[in-house]
């Protein structure tokens, strides 16, 4: 009889995959429930993440022009009514304050009281609030073009949530960009789909699928919505991030108007664009396996822990001072922009270590007197096995800690890499779709990504989800131009469509 492996984590990801992620955020001790049915407290080492996550982009968005500005939570309903798609499409996720202030009944329970008369939505997004203020902000070609970003909170009643892929209330930045052409408009909706896509590579070692959404998968009001698509190990979708080409629907129910050089008043051209703290979702069941969470170096909180080895008395003053000298020398350098960070554990826990490859730190340094007398540190990555720990000189990890933690990232995107690519089918037939995609018992059963040929037809898409669960992902931009015959008709397609379950 095989013995079963023992891992930091009670419950695999092949046992249970959703009990399996949940133990993940819990023991990573990246957030918890709140209260709130649906909302989630993120702790720090989470919001950790987020900020880098958060520094990483707004460098690129600053370097495309952005400026940061902040708009209000609350927004009048008469503002969401104008865009009629707009309303349609957040009507059943809004949250909504129709009162102004609490007072105490008869029985000294507190009640709403004081009805507003014109009821605010929490925002779920902020294209009319902002597109209002454009309409003041805006009135020659000379204010062209205007980019404005904020990183904001948003809510959005969801039925099913699960912390950071899908929560009622979730941090996120959402551009806002005005232009006097379409041309431009569509530009920049395509270079910020592009730094999305390159963040998520380069920081975050995930590779993604983008192309545009289909038609009834768009966002509410976007005359285009593209997306990227990353394959999680549970083998479904996840819409990691979408940029919106607007068009003039917004500007037009705004009055976003501008005059032009040869003094013409004209509507401009807008967009929207926006990632939000699913992309720690994304990183969860991207990297992470049955030991905890596996956080690529660059986008990690801290980068090594230094965990002291203080069982011999004799020697422990002078192994914590080693080891602080060593702390010292790391946090001189600087990996990927910021200087490395680093953790000194001197805590008297029997669990540092696997705690801290519960929580991804990229790097552990296990020290004890052997380490100092050999002028050693012993090391474990966490892209490896736990148990693959090794000895190597003191000088010569520090020279080499940077190619080290980029050598991580590299492996964690490699393999990344290769869980997709091993996981998208081209299907040609109807039968052999309906087969790929089959429900499993509990009807979760999620068997990769499928490329296939597609008419463009909105029934058949409706008619594919409600039989299999199964949506359009995005029409990738590497299928444009391979024409086919659809798969279901047998009627002429343009491309291969990705078709995938998601979160």
């Amino acid at each position: 009889m095989t013995k079963k492996q023992m891992n930091a984590l009670s419950v695999t990801r092949e046992e249970n995959y959703s009990k399996w992620y949940l133990e993940v955020v819990k023991m990573a001790e990246l957030a918890e429930n709140s209260p709130v049915r649906g909302c989630m407290t993120i702790k720090p080492w989470g919001l950790g993440i987020w900020e880098n996550i958060k520094t990483e982009f707004d460098k690129h968005f600053k370097a495309k022009g952005a400026q940061n500005a902040y708009f209000p939570l609350l927004i009048p309903l008469e503002y969401l009514q104008k865009e009629a798609e707009h309303v349609d499409g957040f009507a059943t996720e809004t949250a909504i304050v129709t009162h102004s202030k609490l007072i105490k009944d008869e029985n000294g329970k507190l009640v709403p009281a004081g009805k507003l008369e014109d009821p605010y939505i929490v925002r779920p997004t902020s294209e009319m609030i902002i597109g209002e203020a454009f309409s003041r902000w805006v009135n020659s070609y000379r204010d062209l073009p205007l980019c404005i970003n904020q990183w904001a909170n948003v809510m959005r009643w969801e039925n099913r949530t699960r912390s950071f892929l899908r929560t009622s209330e979730f941090l996120w930045q959402e551009g806002h960009t005005v232009h006097a052409t379409a041309e431009e408009a569509e530009k920049m909706t395509m270079e910020m789909l592009n730094v999305y896509t390159d963040v998520n590579r380069d920081l975050m070692a995930i590779p993604s699928i983008s192309g545009p959404k289909s038609e009834s998968e768009k966002f509410p009001g976007a005359e285009d919505t593209y997306t990227f698509e990353t394959m999680t190990q549970e083998l479904k979708a996840l819409q990691a991030g979408t940029s919106h080409f607007l068009g003039q629907k917004f500007s037009k129910s705004l009055g976003i108007k501008f005059q032009s050089k040869e003094g013409k008043e004209e509507f401009a051209y807008t967009t929207s664009w926006g990632v939000s703290t699913r992309q720690i979702g994304g990183l969860i069941a991207t990297h992470s396996d049955d030991d905890g969470l596996v956080l690529p170096p660059r986008v990690a909180p801290s980068h090594i822990v230094i965990i002291p080895m203080l069982k011999n008395k004799e020697k422990a003053e002078d192994v914590l001072e080693y080891c602080k000298n060593i702390k010292s020398e790391l946090e001189e350098m600087a990996y990927y922009g910021r200087a490395l960070d680093v953790v000194l554990d001197d805590s008297d826990s029997n669990s540092r270590s696997w705690d801290w490859v519960r929580k991804g730190i990229p790097v552990r340094l296990e020290i004890g007197a052997k380490e100092l007398e050999q002028n050693t540190v012993f090391m474990g990555r966490r892209d490896l096995s736990p148990k693959d720990k090794k000895a190597i000189d003191r000088n010569e990890f520090v020279s080499s800690i940077k190619a080290t933690l980029d050598e991580m990232h590299n492996n964690l995107l490699a393999k990344a890499e290769t869980l997709l690519n091993d996981n998208i089918k081209k299907i040609d037939t109807k039968e052999e779709f309906y087969t790929f995609f089959a429900k499993d018992e509990e009807g979760a059963r999620a068997p990769g990504f499928a490329l296939t040929h597609w008419n463009g037809d909105a029934d058949l898409e409706a008619k594919i989800k409600e039989d299999l669960g199964v949506t359009i992902r995005c029409l990738p931009f590497t299928e444009e131009g391979k024409e086919g015959k659809c798969a279901f008709t047998g009627e002429p397609s343009k491309q291969r469509v990705l078709f995938a379950r998601a979160y």
